[in-house]
């Protein structure tokens, strides 16, 4: 069989880590995800994905289950919302959590687009957006929706410099008053030793965006509702994970708090003039 060859961007070759986590949950006796489309992709694409090790693997797969609870409970909330994924790559959370009822966009850049493409297609409440987060010209495609709105960046705001985050927030607060927003922030910490996170000798790209308390950026027009960790899950969550991680994640919170409480999964709505 031929497989799909890759060509990425600096930055969105990171996409690729997150893939091969689910793929490997995938096979697990105990699968957190059950995502067996990344399982598909990874086997379909010419790349060696082999090279990619340690627990960030396995934390991808801990972080998007936070993130899936949270967008299924606004679905429970709201069964005819839209989902928008900034920064999609190729996740497959629009397939994951689907109820038959919600409007979902997945948002990249065009390479990554062009490859996702090949894999994922759209369908008439999934549409796929060639854009940059930074960008606003995508927004009244995503209003004609009409809403409510939930926006999640997962693992892409981190590799932006602050101000980026900041111009992204406060635009969407301006044009999407009251819609749920979640993202992922790392502290100093974190950021400090990167270059002893395993991933990141297989890849050229670094994280930049510091953040070491969420709570601090209210001030950009944003409420904070949850922080959580991978050792602080929410409760419907935790129970979907096996034992190494309901129990382990806490242990190491207490015994190394500065690696696992740096890094939080975030839930806000946007507030303009906050």
């Amino acid at each position: 069989m031929t497989k799909e060859a890759v060509r990425l961007g600096t930055v969105q070759e990171t996409l690729l880590i997150p893939l091969y986590g689910r793929a490997l949950d995938a096979q697990a006796r105990h699968s957190i995800l059950k995502d067996t489309e990344a399982l598909r992709m990874v086997e379909a694409i010419d790349y060696d994905f082999a090279k990619f090790r340690g627990p960030s693997l396995g934390g991808s797969v801990l972080r998007s289950a936070i993130f899936d609870g949270w967008v299924s409970r606004f679905l429970a909330e709201h069964p005819d919302g839209t989902v928008v994924e900034l920064g999609a790559g190729l996740g497959t959370r629009s397939r994951r959590l689907d109820n038959g009822r919600a409007r979902w966009f997945d948002l990249d850049l065009p390479d990554t687009v062009e490859l996702r493409q090949r894999f994922l297609s759209d369908s008439e409440r999934t549409t796929t957006l060639a854009a940059s987060v930074l960008d606003t010209d995508w927004f009244e495609t995503v209003a004609e929706s009409g809403g409510p709105y939930f926006f999640v960046s997962e693992a892409v705001l981190l590799y932006f410099e602050e101000e980026q985050v900041r111009s992204v927030v406060q635009a969407l607060a301006d044009r999407f008053p009251g819609a749920d927003l979640g993202f992922d922030t790392g502290g100093g910490s974190m950021m400090r030793n990167q270059e002893r996170n395993p991933v990141f000798k297989a890849v050229d790209a670094r994280m930049t965006w510091t953040c070491d308390d969420p709570k601090g950026l209210e001030g950009w027009g944003l409420r904070l509702r949850e922080s959580r960790t991978f050792a602080t899950p929410q409760p419907d969550v935790v129970r979907t994970w096996p034992r190494r991680h309901r129990y382990g994640m806490p242990l190491l919170a207490r015994l190394i708090p500065p690696v696992i409480n740096s890094y939080r999964m975030n839930l806000f709505t946007l507030e303009p003039g906050r």
